[in-house]
């Protein structure tokens, strides 16, 4: 697992200096024939517990990756969204767990932000896409295609009301809605309470700003065709499986340039859960444990 950690910090580094670079670039030429937005970001969490039924899986940890690009034309309707999104949670379990070392996806993105008034902003997105087990693992019957509706109430400059609705036919629960505000509370006070990240922002300086606050993740993803049979439960063979975790923690956001900001967080993970729902396994949080991220994103 060290190996891995180092493998993916040589990665997200490189892809830092690459959009760095970009960045850099584009800020002196002046000149940039396509509007879009990015995100790089690595993740590593220590070693935490779960448990099922008195079964321990104990002190293995986690790397998160996630990198994304979507490009925005604009049209008469709105501003589309068109890109793509890598997203891997790999884990260092021990030996013989029943819980899958690897659950990653492989999506498109396709939306659409609108304006229906003055005050009210739509965005409609879906993300098809391979949601698996591992590269090894690439099959058309891990298809899937989340989707994502909201709207925003501008009520005032410096209050916006958010709903919203997350849909997936594999989840559990598969409509789930949502409810957020942002709202700048004074000059250098902003409260972002908008899943996945909802924080609360403090701007040091113009170009620095301190927060703190959570990232709500669930995905679900489907196991290999042998999983179950390789470890004594057959049930889970291609089974389905969520997964979840929250993070708690305080960070910084430095914007480098006008497209480029880097972001460091640390923090402790309170809640991690497996559920392989439909085969009535679930694997619940026995221990937190500490993590570390950075990430680089902004938009062009």
């Amino acid at each position: 697992m060290k190996m891995s950690v180092l493998r993916s910090l040589v990665l997200i580094l490189a892809a830092l200096i690459f959009f760095v670079r970009t960045g850099l670039s584009q800020e002196s030429n002046g000149f940039w024939p396509l509007t879009g937005e990015y995100s790089a970001e690595v993740t590593y969490v220590g070693e935490g517990d779960v448990e099922r039924g008195g079964k321990h899986v104990n002190d293995f940890d986690e790397i998160f990756s996630d990198m994304q690009l979507v490009l925005t034309p604009r049209m008469k309707l709105g501003v589309l969204r068109l890109g793509a999104e890598w997203e891997r949670f790999s884990f260092g379990l021990p030996k013989g767990a029943a819980l899958p070392n690897t659950l990653q996806s492989f999506s498109t993105i396709i939306g659409i932000d609108t304006q229906l008034s003055d005050s009210i902003l739509i965005r409609a997105q879906i993300q098809p896409g391979l949601y698996n087990s591992g590269l090894g693992h690439l099959f058309w019957d891990d298809f899937n295609m989340p989707f994502v509706i909201g709207g925003t109430y501008i009520f005032s400059p410096n209050l916006q009301l958010i709903l919203g609705l997350s849909i997936d036919v594999e989840r559990n629960y598969p409509v789930l809605p949502a409810a957020g505000l942002r709202w700048k509370i004074g000059p250098q006070w902003l409260l972002d309470a908008v899943l996945p990240t909802p924080r609360l922002q403090y701007e040091l300086t113009r170009d620095v700003s301190l927060y703190a606050g959570a990232t709500i993740t669930e995905a679900t993803f489907r196991v290999d065709d042998e999983f179950g049979d390789s470890h004594g439960i057959p049930r889970l063979n291609h089974a389905v499986v969520t997964y979840s975790e929250i993070r708690t923690g305080a960070g910084f956001d430095w914007k480098i340039s006008p497209i480029v900001t880097f972001t460091g967080e640390v923090g402790y993970q309170p809640y991690r859960n497996f559920d392989f729902y439909r085969a009535e396994v679930r694997y619940h949080q026995d221990g937190g444990a500490p993590y570390g991220t950075i990430s680089l994103h902004g938009t062009f």
